[in-house]
């Protein structure tokens, strides 16, 4: 069988889902609205709806049904913007909304903002998972294994074609280099790029350590990096 995934076809089926979503958070909002009602001065309603049924607005039990009813919209909210967030990368970048929703999680999980996230997968992988570079870096993030290594002891080469591992450590990685240089988005990602050795050696020499990388990860990007 054909696999859909990243086709029209595909995206349709998302597409439809999220309005099948939207329509419910639309029902969920109209009964959370209730929520209203409990400001009334008034302690006794009567439901003219069902004969002999009346129930009192100051009752716990209703005010803790409405107020978890609240909280489950809230959530869905939340949800429903994520939703977008990575229906928006996956349409920007062209990628299956699966390994757009792995990097916007991980980078999330990471403290990354998600935007530089996929810029920087972008611009190494070209999210290709099985991508390996000249110098033998491998997968999204094009780690090498000793810096892997550095923050997983035990990870293996073939592990790091696994994209969520990949995307955990370099994520990591990229997040301690931006808390290094003290929030310098700049020198965090030519020493990504470079490594330590190099740019540290064009500092003490007093040059410019820039080879382009940045400039291109960084174009139109106006973020801080982390989320914290």
């Amino acid at each position: 069988m054909r696999n859909l995934r990243g086709t029209y076809v595909h995206r349709g089926d998302g597409e439809r889902r999220l309005r099948r979503l939207k329509h419910a958070l639309l029902l969920v909002a109209t009964f959370a609205a209730a929520t209203m009602l409990a400001e009334t001065p008034e302690p006794q309603v009567a439901m003219a709806s069902a004969p002999g049924f009346s129930f009192s607005l100051g009752d716990g039990r209703l005010k803790t049904e409405l107020s978890n009813a609240q909280g489950e919209l809230d959530l869905a909210k939340v949800q429903l913007d994520r939703m977008h967030r990575v229906f928006a990368y996956s349409s920007r970048y062209g990628i299956g909304a699966d390994l757009a929703s792995t990097i916007y999680e991980s980078a999330l999980a990471e403290g990354i903002d998600p935007e530089l996230a996929f810029r920087l997968v972008n611009v190494e992988s070209e999210f290709n998972e099985r991508a390996v570079s000249p110098v033998g870096a491998v997968g999204l993030t094009q780690l090498m294994l000793p810096t892997a290594r550095y923050f997983d002891k035990n990870v293996t080469k073939e592990q790091l074609y696994d994209r969520e591992t990949n995307l955990r450590i370099g994520f990591r990685y990229l997040r301690g280099l931006v808390r290094s240089y003290k929030g310098d988005l700049k020198l965090a990602l030519l020493v990504y790029n470079r490594g330590p050795v190099a740019v540290e050696h064009a500092l003490t020499a007093g040059k410019d350590p820039a080879n382009g990388y940045d400039r291109v990860i960084l174009k139109g990007y106006e973020g801080k990096g982390l989320l914290d």
